[in-house]
């Protein structure tokens, strides 16, 4: 190269989506075939049927080009899985709609084939059915969509997945995909969920790998990168300087509620924490993605992961609730804990010394889900209000969705004394006549148009076993045993005195009321 010249290479373009469209511009025209697997267990009757009926109210799922499939080992009719799942689909969120034409409708949609999940000729009969609703629809042959959610326990995965390779793809691709939704859990640890992918990832592309989490689907959640990046409020706050801990909480007023034997087997941290809460961490945690692609943001959400530092045995507490053991699904002397809040730290410029606190647990005296981000306190503290409590600004995530900033200012009068009040955004009272989408909704919708975004990757998903597999072999091996706390109450006494040594400082006299319309 000569003297005073340069050399000019293009930046490589990021690797495309095999099952994505040639072009943003393309239409998809084939017909749509959605198939439920594990139609009679009580997540699809619960959550995933109802989510596909209430898309189809909204006309997301034209009856003149969708298509769904029940599958399971149950040998029923399809008139008799539409009975089943009837109920679950008119307790329709205190609408005061007749949706009885909507429901007999999408009812009609809705087609049975029985079959094990290692049973080929039961996958041939479903590949039948599917191909004869795209026949019957003149799709071309390559061009139709099918979307198989996984509404299983992760045992049967790798054996379900290969009978879909095997015997229900797309044969030739026209425009058309093939996607496959997985729910949580992802394994129990990190040996258990990199093997789950591997045997997964040797099938289907991970494009073709939808990883659910209900929680990304929720309003909330969904607004936190606006909140974080729209606003030039909180840009320069968001930080060490300023915060001094961050709390993302989960309780439940209810114990196991009939799900003894499955919750003993995962217990509180990973049914909740290592992936619902961990999500939020990672929206609340993470640097500006250089744009809203979905890789880019998963690509931050992955870099703040990496950042965590072991967590430490001093800070965690475990908890289990008094009378858990009763319950005869669950064995006499189980170590599980019903209950937990652990410090997570970030090594990273922005989050260096900034305990950030994940509390989850069952039969405790309130039922909610929030992310608590406190404020540091005010230098020159001339008004002596320190006492009453610092600012925060709280996210409540379940149930009254709302956004409130706690504030200290002036006690109406003539004396000048100050009081804890707030800047409140709450959602019932602001949008009226607004109906809040469920996240099951929110998330099938994004895996028919295609986007992974608020779903999770495979790295993302090794990176946060990796945080937390450590400390779950030291509780499954009996070297960490909870503590006993009564049901109703906040949990542990040792949880509030971890909160205290992480900085968090508890405003006495104030509680927040949603406000009614």
């Amino acid at each position: 190269m000569e003297s005073g010249q340069w050399l000019v290479e293009k930046r490589s373009s990021f690797k495309s989506d095999p099952t994505a469209k040639e072009s943003e511009n393309m239409s998809e025209t084939g017909c749509l075939s959605i198939i439920v697997l594990g139609a009679s267990g009580d997540l699809a009757k619960k959550k995933t049927f109802p989510a596909l009926f209430h898309l189809y109210c909204q006309g997301f799922l034209p009856p003149d080009e969708v298509h769904i499939l029940g599958y399971a080992r149950t040998k029923i009719s399809d008139d008799e899985l539409r009975n089943r799942i009837r109920g679950y689909l008119t307790s329709d969120r205190g609408s005061s709609l007749d949706r009885s034409e909507d429901l007999s409708k999408f009812l009609k949609l809705i087609k049975y084939v029985s079959g094990g999940y290692d049973d080929e000729e039961g996958f041939q009969r479903l590949d039948k059915k599917i191909s004869e609703h795209e026949f019957s629809k003149n799709s071309m042959e390559g061009s139709s969509r099918r979307l198989f959610y996984l509404a299983l326990p992760p045992s049967v995965y790798p054996s379900v997945c290969k009978m879909i390779r095997q015997c229900c793809m797309n044969k030739s691709d026209l425009g058309g995909w093939t996607r496959i939704v997985v729910e949580k859990p992802f394994g129990k640890d990190l040996d258990s969920a990199e093997q789950l992918s591997s045997q997964i990832g040797e099938l289907f592309d991970e494009s073709q790998i939808y990883r659910i989490d209900h929680y990304l689907g929720k309003e909330l959640v969904q607004n936190l990168l606006v909140l974080r990046f729209a606003n030039r409020l909180f840009l320069p706050l968001w930080n060490r300087d300023n915060i001094d801990n961050v709390q993302i909480v989960f309780r439940e007023d209810f114990g196991t509620d009939g799900r003894g034997g499955y919750f003993d087997e995962y217990g509180i941290i990973r049914d909740i924490i290592q992936n619902h809460l961990l999500q939020v961490f990672c929206l609340v945690a993470m640097e500006k993605p250089i744009s809203l692609k979905p890789e880019h943001i998963r690509d931050e959400k992955v870099k703040v992961l990496q950042s965590v530092l072991p967590i430490k045995d001093e800070e965690v507490v475990l908890g289990q609730y008094e009378g858990y053991r009763e319950d005869p699904t669950v064995p006499d002397h189980s170590n599980t804990p019903t209950f937990a809040t652990m410090v997570l730290r970030i090594h990273n410029e922005r989050w260096e010394g900034v305990p950030f606190i994940l509390k989850a647990g069952k039969a405790l005296n309130s039922r909610k889900a929030e992310i608590r981000v406190q404020f540091k306190d005010v230098p020159g503290d001339i008004f002596k209000c320190k006492k009453q409590g610092r600012n925060e600004f709280v996210i409540r995530l379940q149930p009254s969705e709302a956004m409130y900033m706690k504030l200290t200012v002036k006690q109406p009068g003539l004396e000048m004394s100050t009081v804890q009040s707030e800047l409140d955004l709450s959602y019932k009272q602001r949008y009226q006549g607004v109906t809040i989408p469920e996240a099951y909704e929110r998330l099938i919708l994004d895996t028919i148009r295609g986007d992974q975004q608020h779903f999770v990757r495979r790295d993302e998903l090794k990176a946060a076993w990796e945080i937390f597999t450590p400390i779950l072999h030291r509780i499954d091996n009996g070297e960490m045993e909870p503590s006993m706390y009564k049901p109703g109450s906040r949990g542990p006494e040792e949880a509030d005195e971890l909160l205290a040594k992480a900085g968090y400082v508890q405003t006495h006299g104030y509680i927040w009321i949603p406000p009614t319309l």
